[in-house]
């Protein structure tokens, strides 16, 4: 249980001081209480300029080992002091949370976290419940990576950013980014002129990144990243007629999904064709032979990262859990389009290489970050629909630990490393002094049992504590309608 005791006084003078510094250091960034709408305002549970957490454990997204009994002070927006709760002092007025048993750790940045939702007949954007499922499980940045909607993503981010709406901080992706005969909702850009009119088009209307989609060729490819680079904004990729050495080579930023969307292993290949193997092809890849190898040594040395997203193809593969949680909050009409849909899934059993893929894709994953690769990670709330905000994100943790990462590991890809990704790692990703207050409050330690990285109580952003539960319970049975 959460408890408050009375405010402490008697704050030293050091204390002080340094609070008083980092105020007059840093300017007004994000959101007061005062500042949120009434209905945002009613899931806030900390609303204080000063708080503190004492006596709790931090993981601090650096990949240090956690620390125990521990005590965090917030003033205004920012981590004003972190110790030993023997030898940190709290300042008179804040408010005490008494967090014994509980771990704190950063706000998760999500990489690969769409704002609409495909996948078992699901209405394709969603203007209220993925958001809230994102702040809800302690995602407080996401990077939308391909949007169905990019003006609707626009509103809602200002929206966010004016406290008029709940959601996390939001790094907007241009359209998809495909070749001729791509889906209606995406860009197919005929010639390599046209890729950079789509580019200056969306970054004026305020997108940070592009992404490439798997239909899109060389020339499109190439002209996207260097007209995004000219404007000092980023490329990703989910790709398949590109290979993933072609786009390195090309100085594209980051790819998604890991090994699963590569198709440089198919020897029949031809140059801006799709590959004719598919997935298929990845089952007999060797990740510890020398043609991996050389493509992580590639990657690694053209500056690209790697995101992660395990959730979504852990629901491709059959024989594979699935939380209860998951179907709970979920519309009943897209709970039973997805039922039916898993239920197929289960029965393509041996007849599906996906369930060898999966363990493909972690096993590459382990070995990128073994040579010195940058690996994020994200849900993508797509694939056959089981992979849902916010949730997903949850899962991310675990079946990194599957992959071989220690939690510690897992919770640096999740936080710091998507931090870096976005570069705004000065001010997110870790538990340190002076970093903006995005932090989660879990009840339980993730570290010694990971599946405790469900039982969320806190997310704190720009410093104000939001209820986990009760923004979670707001759109419990709606997720996919609203």
């Amino acid at each position: 249980m959460l408890t408050r005791p009375q405010r402490r006084s008697s704050g030293p003078l050091l204390l002080v001081c340094t609070i008083a510094l980092i105020a007059l250091a840093t300017p007004a960034v994000g959101q007061r209480p005062e500042t949120l709408s009434e209905q945002v305002h009613g899931f806030v549970s900390v609303d204080s300029e000063t708080v503190a957490l004492i006596h709790v454990r931090v993981v601090d997204g650096r990949g240090g080992a956690p620390r125990d009994d521990q005590t965090v002070i917030i003033s205004g927006n920012r981590i004003a002091a972190l110790g030993s709760s023997d030898e940190v002092e709290v300042p008179d007025g804040a408010e005490i949370l008494e967090l014994a048993g509980h771990t704190v750790i950063p706000g998760i940045v999500g990489l690969h976290d769409h704002t609409h939702y495909q996948g078992a007949r699901g209405r394709l954007f969603l203007q209220m419940s993925g958001p809230r499922m994102y702040v809800g499980s302690g995602v407080t940045t996401i990077r939308t990576t391909g949007s169905f909607s990019p003006y609707a993503e626009i509103t809602l981010k200002a929206a966010i950013d004016r406290g008029e709406a709940l959601g996390p901080r939001m790094h907007i992706t241009g359209p998809y980014i495909t070749g001729m005969g791509g889906a209606g909702y995406m860009a197919q850009p005929s010639d390599p002129e046209a890729a950079r009119r789509v580019v200056r088009y969306w970054a004026e209307e305020g997108a940070t990144w592009f992404k490439g989609y798997a239909g899109i060729k060389r020339a499109e490819l190439a002209a996207a990243i260097d007209e995004a680079h000219k404007l000092g904004l980023k490329v990703t990729g989910h790709l398949g007629v590109v290979t993933y050495v072609e786009a390195a080579e090309m100085g594209i930023d980051s790819l998604e999904h890991g090994l699963l969307a590569s198709s440089d292993f198919d020897p029949m290949k031809e140059p801006d064709q799709r590959s004719r193997g598919g997935r298929n092809l990845l089952v007999d890849v060797d990740v510890q032979g020398p043609e991996v190898e050389t493509l992580i040594r590639t990657l690694i040395g053209n500056g690209v990262a790697v995101i992660s997203t395990l959730a979504v193809i852990e629901q491709l593969a059959p024989g594979r859990p699935l939380e209860q949680r998951t179907l709970d909050w979920m519309a009943p009409d897209v709970r039973e389009a997805f039922e039916r849909r898993h239920e197929a899934l289960q029965e393509s059993g041996d007849r599906s290489p996906m369930g060898v893929v999966l363990q493909k894709v972690m096993e590459f994953e382990r070995r990128f970050v073994d040579m010195g690769g940058l690996l994020g990670a994200g849900v993508d709330p797509t694939g056959n629909g089981g992979a849902i905000p916010g949730f997903g994100d949850q899962r991310n943790f675990e079946l990194l630990i599957e992959a071989g990462f220690a939690p510690v590991e897992a919770i640096q890809i999740m936080t710091y490393n998507g931090a870096r990704i976005l570069e705004v790692d000065e001010d997110l990703g870790s538990v340190a002094v002076g970093k903006l207050a995005d932090l989660i409050v879990i009840e339980g330690d993730p570290i010694e049992n990971p599946e405790t990285i469900r039982e969320v109580r806190i997310v704190f952003k720009d410093g104000v504590g939001f209820d986990s539960a009760a923004v979670l319970e707001s759109v419990k049975g709606l997720f996919g309608a609203r």
